[in-house]
């Protein structure tokens, strides 16, 4: 894997490209997130009101990172002639539950992620330092964490 895989994404007929999700409440705070034909569990823990039966939303934007930079990593090593024995991210960000709660006017978010990344290959420091610098760059849930976008509510549908 490794420049061959790059250009086998091809996206050069198709610069832009849709994801979609669905979720949908169930009894409690469990939520079903679907996308494609998988599907994820997602709760809080106990000490938030859930009956944690599967991450919360902000573990799965973590994890999502985490897994985002680890596939850049895999696609890209081959071009920085890496090659990768173990790849592992340690995640962790900051949330002030008292935003969400309403307690006080806090950021309802992150106020800062942090990660370490572990990196086991037979390369010099300088040439992983650089590798790990240029993934950063290259994933897009890196990006879309590390920059505002746009959150725009199309419809709101009411049943009755």
């Amino acid at each position: 894997m490794g420049a061959e895989t790059v250009a086998a994404l091809n996206f050069n007929s198709m610069p832009i490209s849709t994801f979609k999700a669905t979720t949908s409440l169930q009894p409690g705070l469990v939520v079903h997130a679907k996308s494609r034909q998988f599907e994820v569990t997602v709760d809080e823990p106990p000490e938030l009101g859930g009956t944690d039966t599967g991450m919360n939303p902000v573990e799965m934007i973590l994890c999502a990172l985490g897994a985002c930079q680890a596939i850049v990593a895999r696609v890209y090593a081959p071009q920085f002639n890496l090659e990768l024995e173990e790849f592992v991210m340690e995640l962790e960000g900051d949330l002030d539950i008292d935003g969400f709660l309403g307690k006080s006017d806090v950021r309802c978010g992150f106020s800062e992620v942090r990660y370490n990344v572990h990196v086991k290959c037979a390369a010099p420091e300088e040439k992983v330092r650089e590798f790990v610098d240029f993934i950063s760059k290259r994933c897009p849930v890196g990006d879309t964490v590390g920059n505002a976008v746009p959150l725009v509510l199309n419809k709101v549908i009411v049943r009755p």
